[in-house]
């Protein structure tokens, strides 16, 4: 299947600093497509880069396996980080606003359905909540109804129940055939919405793939703990590694499956055992060599 945007050799500097060194990467339509790293990291400039907002000092960007040009323009949308909306405008008017600048818009009532707008569509946008109106700017990125949408980390500051929400609306656009593509440095949002991610820190990608990908390729191991008397366990017959941890048995395996086949067969008490999974958070830490920044 073709891409439907190719990245390739990109690279920003200003002056003597690089913000974006040699970025590549392809995006499959219908995905979501994450950047993650920490501020700093490019992921922004190379964003706006990929939309026409900042020139690149080199490299290539294809829409469709052609140049970018006016056509990427029309079947894109944005939400930016940060958008200043018109001054004593309800969210109706600022709606119907956006949709005169588009030849072919979406219906409005259609965009406060589907971004779930009703219950303040008339309310004066710069009075919203923080979820209610980044639930807005998600409506004006979609109001052309674009096939590729970038949104730049949309869930900063909101509290974890609109997040929650956000992630289900972003989940139904990738559902309605339509590409997006995700800046955060959340790592827990970047795994659950992600079908392909890359890994970005100091301008350069670190590595790239699927958040599985990643994680089966860096951190194969799992974490296995049970309280457990010491002795009551021989541990050589478990199959990886294990050591004490505040006074309980940690295994670290690569197959939480054959662990708990032993640890049965030796009539261990399993009433208190957890079982801890990799995250992307570790795996940036293990790539980067330092916790995320935010």
């Amino acid at each position: 299947m073709q891409p439907l945007l190719e990245v390739e050799n990109l690279r920003k500097t200003y002056g003597t600093l690089t913000a974006v060194d040699g970025v590549s990467f392809a995006i499959q339509p219908g995905t979501c497509f994450g950047l993650l790293g920490p501020n700093g990291a490019g992921k922004t400039t190379t964003i706006e880069i990929i939309e026409g907002i900042t020139p690149a000092t080199s490299g290539v960007i294809r829409y469709q396996g052609k140049p970018r040009d006016r056509t990427f323009t029309e079947r894109c949308g944005i939400q930016f980080q940060a958008t200043a909306l018109q001054d004593f405008l309800t969210v109706r008017e600022v709606l119907t606003l956006f949709a005169s600048f588009y030849r072919r818009p979406l219906a409005i009532e259609e965009l406060i359905d589907w971004c779930e707008l009703s219950e303040f569509v008339d309310r004066e946008a710069n009075k919203l909540s923080g979820g209610q109106k980044q639930r807005l700017l998600l409506a004006l990125a979609l109001i052309n109804d674009p096939d590729i949408v970038f949104l730049d980390e949309p869930t900063t500051g909101l509290d974890p129940q609109s997040r929650r929400r956000f992630w289900e609306l972003i989940t139904d656009i990738k559902k309605r055939g339509k590409t997006v593509v995700l800046t955060t440095h959340y790592m827990d949002e970047a795994e659950l919405l992600c079908d392909e991610l890359v890994i970005m820190d100091h301008g350069r990608i670190v590595d790239q793939g699927s958040p599985r990908q990643l994680l089966d390729k860096h951190l194969p191991h799992k974490r296995v703990r049970l309280a457990t008397p010491v002795g009551d366990i021989d541990t050589t017959r478990l199959g990886g590694e294990s050591h004490r941890v505040d006074g309980e048995l940690e295994i670290i395996t690569t197959s939480v499956e054959a662990t708990l086949q032993q640890l049965i067969a030796q009539q261990v008490d399993l009433s208190s055992l957890r079982v801890r999974n990799p995250t992307l958070e570790d795996l940036f830490i293990k790539l980067t060599g330092h916790e995320l920044r935010e």
